[in-house]
């Protein structure tokens, strides 16, 4: 019997223990935890997110509604801070590109006042600004409400969305008065306008998505937004027009930043009076929607460890 098992009897039957070394060994990587069909995979479906943030629409108007009155309620400006930064960006370039090159006189030989041309520019490019450096810090600014409340997180970053575009319609109200010093109107394509509006959304909300949750991870990207803003308002035709571009690199400079297809697609409608160059009006749209859904898509990607991590 050297080296035999004992035999054991449990309810009535006899059973042999595994060997020793069979109990030692330790179990195959196969054998770790559930089969792969079982194992629990997240799906991302864009149809499902859209119809949960639907369902969450009053939690993103509460949100919105909240972030104005936090900006606004206790400065002693108030809704007046929306105005004063395109306005004052307005005169300093009004003062310095009007001496420099032919940047003004562009803006004239379409009939328009290069106050009225730049403040054009500006409110796109304020909203997009707002937008994205208030929608980087949404997550990490509501951490405590993310451990509390079951929403869908995107509902953070499009808030701010939402609060930078009611700040463009308050400074929008600056161009009305433009308009009434420079005695000049809208022009009829105004109409137009929206299509860019559109856009500008859409591009707007996808690096909110992309950056909000990015941040959680690597919060250096708070630090670097500012620079980045400032890098960006001279890359993008804000004080000059898009004609001052090389007409073989348009497609290609559009395709990379939609603002400037945006931005001169609301001069031309709305103070030029002219059709917007369609052709660079589908590359910005086809880029923005493009930027949209890889902004959608990191988010969710990085979602699942947001409330641990933020």
């Amino acid at each position: 019997m050297d080296g035999a098992r004992p035999y054991t009897r449990i309810n009535g039957r006899t059973h042999q223990p595994p060997p020793a070394h069979a109990a030692e060994s330790p179990p195959a990587d196969a054998d770790i935890g559930p089969p792969p069909e079982l194992r629990f995979k997240r799906r991302i479906g864009l149809l499902r997110g859209i119809r949960e943030l639907w369902h969450a629409r009053e939690l993103v108007r509460t949100l919105a509604e909240r972030d104005l009155r936090a900006r606004y309620k206790q400065a002693v400006l108030g809704f007046a801070w929306a105005i004063l930064t395109p306005v004052m960006l307005m005169i300093v370039f009004t003062v310095v590109f009007q001496r420099v090159g032919n940047v003004s006189e562009i803006a004239q030989s379409h009939g328009a006042p290069y106050p009225l041309f730049s403040y054009v520019g500006l409110l796109g490019w304020t909203f997009f600004m707002t937008a994205v450096t208030q929608g980087a810090s949404a997550i990490i600014s509501n951490g405590p409400l993310l451990n509390k409340v079951y929403c869908p997180r995107e509902v953070f970053p499009l808030a701010t969305v939402i609060v930078a575009l009611f700040d463009m319609m308050i400074a929008a109200l600056v161009l009305v008065l433009l308009f009434g010093i420079y005695t000049q109107a809208p022009a009829g394509t105004s109409y137009i306008a929206p299509i860019f509006l559109v856009i500008q959304i859409e591009v707007a909300l996808g690096a909110a998505l992309l950056l909000s949750a990015s941040v959680v991870y690597f919060r250096d990207i708070r630090h670097m937004l500012p620079l980045l803003m400032q890098m960006g308002m001279f890359a993008t035709p804000v004080a000059y027009g898009l004609d001052q571009i090389t007409k073989d690199w348009l497609v290609p400079y559009v395709a990379a930043n939609p603002l400037a297809a945006v931005i001169d697609g609301y001069r031309r409608t709305i103070l030029y009076g002219e059709h917007p160059d369609w052709r660079l009006t589908g590359v910005a749209a086809l880029s923005a929607t493009l930027m949209l859904l890889i902004g959608y898509r990191v988010f969710k990607k990085l979602e699942t460890g947001i409330a641990d991590v933020a």
